[in-house]
């Protein structure tokens, strides 16, 4: 909680983000699904937990905050944790399964497509960007998982609006990462802008 409020985040936000904290646990939600009646094999299936070389299973998001990834409708499709210290990896996200595909989604589209009366979208790089402009009013903004957009999810942002604005980071990968998405989203159609 204290990682989220530092960082600007309201009480209001982190409900309507369902924001929260994987245990620094090894089996915590491995133990609390198995509870409930969820296999191990339904546990790999969601990217929820792994399985060592040894053959232990055991949790994918230990001592992080969570992010929540939503499909257009609202659906928890898959999840984005960050540390809370400097370890490495920085961010894990949810790896690859049938319903969660990072090609495909937009962080935030749930939230965007109800408010877009503007007819634009802004693209942001990530969690903490998206979330923190809906904060502060701007609630159009959708993040691409990832600094690449694809094409499909051009096609899925073509389908609520007709304009675009790209507002990735000003480093060399945001740069590189606008100058693609550029050539994506004219290709769909957009009237496309880039904030600088």
């Amino acid at each position: 909680m204290n990682y989220f409020l530092d960082r600007g985040i309201s009480q209001k936000t982190i409900k309507k983000f369902g924001l929260g904290y994987a245990l620094d646990s090894w089996n915590g939600i491995l133990n609390y699904l198995k509870l409930r009646g969820y296999s191990e094999l339904d546990m790999i299936s969601a990217g929820l937990i792994t399985k060592s070389p040894k053959g232990t299973f055991y949790d994918r998001f230990r001592n992080r905050v969570i992010f929540p990834v939503f499909d257009y409708r609202g659906r928890v499709i898959g999840f984005g944790g960050r540390v809370l210290d400097d370890s490495k990896p920085k961010y894990l996200n949810s790896p690859e399964t049938v319903i969660f595909k990072k090609g495909i989604n937009l962080y935030g589209l749930n939230f965007s497509i109800k408010n877009n009366k503007l007819d634009t979208f802004i693209i942001v790089e990530g969690y903490m960007d998206c979330i923190s402009l809906h904060q502060e009013g701007f609630t159009n903004v959708v993040a691409s998982l990832g600094t690449a957009l694809t094409e499909r999810q051009s096609r899925l942002l073509r389908r609520y609006a007709d304009n675009v604005i790209i507002a990735y980071d000003a480093d060399f990968a945001g740069e590189t990462a606008t100058l693609r998405g550029l050539d994506v989203l004219k290709k769909q159609g957009f009237n496309v802008k880039v904030l600088i």
